[in-house]
């Protein structure tokens, strides 16, 4: 996100994480910092694309992030030197049919999350989905975040996944008007719903 009166109403909503795009060829690319003061509840991420060590160092101080998603193909000794600076790293996963759930493990020392997106071409999001089933190689090594396509009719769908160690629901396109502005009374709804769900789930196990 970028313009600071759509993330001002976005931070209304408290969500756990909001993001900045560092990818130059990405439409949602971010240059300047918003004018917004964000709760303490809200973690600042920076996405990078095989950014150097360097570039992603001066983004984290002067955006203040708290967390780093790599998005590219940075290797597991850059995501060990990030992380030994106190921040939070996301370790990004295109998956498809062909992908081999061997290779994060070459990670899993050096990250605090993996996320799991749509396998595309082009670095970034392709606003479809992949097949969640797949995901039943991954072992649970780190709790992940689930993306790809993900809109506001698929909360039900997320609230009936097993198995997964879910951290985090990471939603970009489809709730968008346009690239790097969100609707925001979509997003409260899907806030809304999946929240409930979690709650009931969360009552139900207990009992």
């Amino acid at each position: 996100m970028r313009n600071s009166d759509n993330i001002r109403e976005v931070l209304k909503l408290l969500p756990d994480y909001l993001g900045f795009i560092f990818y130059p060829k990405s439409p949602r690319f971010v240059t300047e910092y918003p004018t917004v003061d964000f709760p303490s509840t809200v973690k600042k991420v920076g996405v990078f694309v095989n950014a150097s060590e360097r570039e992603i160092r001066e983004k984290r101080v002067s955006f203040g992030l708290d967390v780093l998603q790599l998005h590219g193909d940075e290797s597991p000794e850059l995501c060990h030197i990030l992380k030994q600076s106190g921040v939070e790293i996301i370790k990004v996963f295109r998956v498809d049919e062909n992908f081999d759930f061997e290779l994060p493990r070459k990670y899993e020392d050096f990250v605090d999350y993996f996320l799991f997106d749509t396998a595309t071409k082009e670095y970034g999001g392709s606003g479809k989905k992949f097949d969640w089933r797949l995901l039943k190689d991954y072992n649970n090594a780190r709790p992940i975040f689930l993306s790809g396509g993900i809109g506001p009719d698929d909360a039900a769908s997320i609230l009936e996944i097993e198995g997964l160690n879910i951290k985090a629901i990471d939603i970009n396109s489809c709730f968008e008007i346009e690239p790097a502005l969100k609707d925001v009374e979509k997003l409260k709804l899907f806030i809304s719903e999946l929240r409930k769900g979690m709650k009931e789930t969360i009552d139900l196990k207990s009992g």
